[in-house]
């Protein structure tokens, strides 16, 4: 039998292997000897390339064996880490599994997002083009809305002016607060100028919001186009505007409101002044001739619905001019009711039978006229809930 010897020793892993030399036997013959120096070169060099793929190199001895380990580490650490930057550089080796695992996964949950990435632009494409034709499809139909309003208001556009909403916007300074005259439930008014001599108007802003407006818009344009007299304050001109909304020109009436003169002070309001009693006699038979003319100066019979102080405008000469038209319906003849669905109004000035049962006819405004000629003889709110019991009604009140 023939066994290998070696006088030096050999490292696999953390273990040390060593194997002592001894002959085992004599051989007579030098053929047979240099076979055997072949056998255990070819033994050995294959012993050493085995190692050296398992990362670890045959060494002299125990000092050796830590130092070599450490560099073969530390290659295979650059190795792994060759394209994860300077930070990952000083890691401990022992990490360097660990930071690769981390590095692997995160490249995978990037790709995953990467295609959630690229699911949600595809998704928020389609939402943008649905929401786009959507877009496409309200400006269609507000254009047509226009077009059936301008339309309807054919017969009576022609005799008013026609503004641009530049001309409405350069008019009340885009819409300042400091030009505001008053807010109703469903409209804003602001003072304005246009043209060239700077005419002083009173443009009424319909709320776009509101489902009615185009409805709304076209009534009151269509009955205050029709008014002409001198306790009315006559209608100057409109715009319509598809995204902006609907806007009324009014002319401007300087002497402020009869509801400032009669309950300003109570209120703080400052310029307030109490109006002397030969004023209140014209304001009442100037808003009196103006009920009659709606009712019966017209070709057809307009109740305005909303009569109040508030809608009472005095000129600079004190004389009473009815304004807002925006509740104002025609009947087909004076006296004759119809039945309304929703009450409109101000609480105070609203007819019984109309308060109710819905119930609308020219009597309606004169309910509402007497209540303010009781207003400019006492000075009273409709409804002040202060005062005593069975006080709080004016009307209840005076009967």
């Amino acid at each position: 039998m023939m066994s290998l010897c070696s006088s030096k020793g050999t490292c696999s892993g953390d273990t040390n292997a060593h194997v002592s030399s001894s002959t085992v036997g004599n051989y007579s013959s030098d053929k047979k000897r240099h076979n055997n120096k072949f056998i255990t070169f070819l033994r050995k060099t294959m012993w050493e390339y085995a190692l050296a793929c398992v990362g670890v190199v045959p060494c002299g001895g125990n000092n050796d064996l830590n130092g070599q380990r450490k560099t073969t580490l530390e290659h295979n650490k650059a190795w792994l880490l060759a394209d994860s930057g300077a930070e990952l550089a000083s890691a401990d080796p022992r990490s360097v599994h660990s930071s690769f695992r981390f590095s692997f996964c995160s490249q995978v949950e990037v790709e995953s997002f990467n295609m959630s990435y690229s699911a949600s632009a595809a998704a928020a494409a389609t939402f943008l083009m649905v929401n786009l034709d959507y877009e496409s499809q309200v400006r269609e139909l507000k254009w047509r809305r226009i077009q059936s309003l301008e339309k309807s208001l054919s017969p009576v556009a022609n005799t008013l002016i026609r503004f641009s909403y530049d001309e409405i916007l350069s008019a009340t300074r885009n819409f300042s607060k400091e030009r505001v005259l008053g807010r109703g439930a469903l409209s804003c008014v602001f003072r304005g100028r246009v043209g060239i001599w700077r005419t002083a108007v009173a443009i009424k802003r319909l709320d776009k919001e509101d489902k009615e407006c185009a409805k709304a818009f076209c009534r009151e344009l269509m009955i205050a186009s029709s008014l002409n007299d001198t306790n009315v304050v006559p209608l100057v001109g409109f715009c319509i505007d598809s995204e902006e909304g609907l806007f009324l020109v009014y002319k401007y009436v300087s002497g402020g409101s009869l509801e400032h003169h009669l309950h300003g002070r109570k209120k703080g309001v400052k310029g307030s002044s109490p109006l002397p009693w030969s004023v209140r006699y014209e304001v009442a038979i100037g808003i009196a001739e103006a009920v009659a003319y709606l009712h019966n100066g017209t070709e057809r019979c307009v109740v305005h619905r909303d009569i109040k102080p508030s809608n009472i405008l005095l000129s600079s000469k004190k004389i009473p001019k009815l304004c807002d038209f925006g509740l104002a319906s025609w009947t087909s003849a004076p006296s004759v009711p119809f039945l309304c669905k929703t009450v409109k109004g101000t609480f105070g000035y609203l007819a019984p039978e109309y308060f109710e049962h819905g119930k609308v006819s020219d009597k309606t405004d004169v309910y509402a006229l007497g209540v303010v000629l009781l207003e400019l003889l006492t000075g009273r709110n409709p409804i002040e809930a202060k005062r005593p019991p069975g006080e709080e009604n004016l009307v209840v009140w005076v009967s």
